[in-house]
């Protein structure tokens, strides 16, 4: 596997998406060798803080597996950056991921933390109000990553999968897990035992806190 592109996005105006009509989805390639940090891509606008970025979800990466099989359900070619993600990394599938997953690239290294759920800035991005229902199905959602050790990334760059050692909770079972309204408490302590994203966390232990006390 290697970076395919390093994407970083400008403040740009949106329509039919969030209130605020700005967003940083319109990611194209970047010409020269881009900084990791701990909260993202230098240079990389984040809009909605609410919902995305923070340094568990801070660098999002996507695969070429994954646009391929886009590009063949919807017909056209698509461009790296078109979902947003600041890392297209050739030869990565969502299915072969799960949390806890670490990727290295040179100097940097990147730890799976969530997919990611689709919203109307997507839909508006991709030009189909339906497309947050069509991403949901595909059940192709990409990585949210925390940043383990900063660094430099370009375009070529080798990239290593460590599969994360403990009980492995794969993206596409986190995705769909999200769409849930029947969490138990073996699933929520499935999902608290894994190294899940912050804004996750925090919701999976108050659904855990209010259920009833075991007799």
């Amino acid at each position: 596997m290697h970076i395919l592109s390093v994407n970083v996005g400008q403040r740009t105006p949106i329509a039919n998406a969030k209130a605020s009509g700005i967003t940083g989805i319109y990611k194209t390639p970047a010409a020269e060798p881009a900084r990791v940090t701990a909260l993202g891509l230098a240079g990389d606008f984040i809009a909605d803080t609410e919902h995305h970025g923070g340094v568990d979800q801070a660098v999002y990466v996507y695969g070429t597996d994954d646009y391929d099989w886009w590009a063949a359900e919807l017909g056209r070619p698509l461009a790296p950056g078109t979902f947003g993600e600041n890392l297209t990394v050739a030869g990565l599938a969502s299915g072969e991921l799960a949390v806890g997953d670490r990727l290295r690239l040179g100097e940097v290294v990147l730890e799976v933390t969530a997919p990611r759920i689709p919203c109307v800035t997507l839909a508006a991005r991709m030009g189909d109000p339906a497309f947050v229902k069509r991403f949901r199905a595909a059940e192709r959602p990409g990585a949210y990553c925390r940043v383990l050790r900063e660094g430099p990334v370009a375009a070529g760059e080798a990239v290593t999968l460590e599969p994360y050692a403990g009980p492995r909770l794969g993206l596409p079972e986190s995705f769909r897990d999200f769409y849930t309204k029947a969490w138990d408490e073996a699933k929520l302590r499935r999902h608290l035992a894994a190294p899940i994203d912050i804004r996750s966390r925090a919701y999976l232990e108050e659904l855990l806190a209010a259920l009833p006390a075991q007799q």
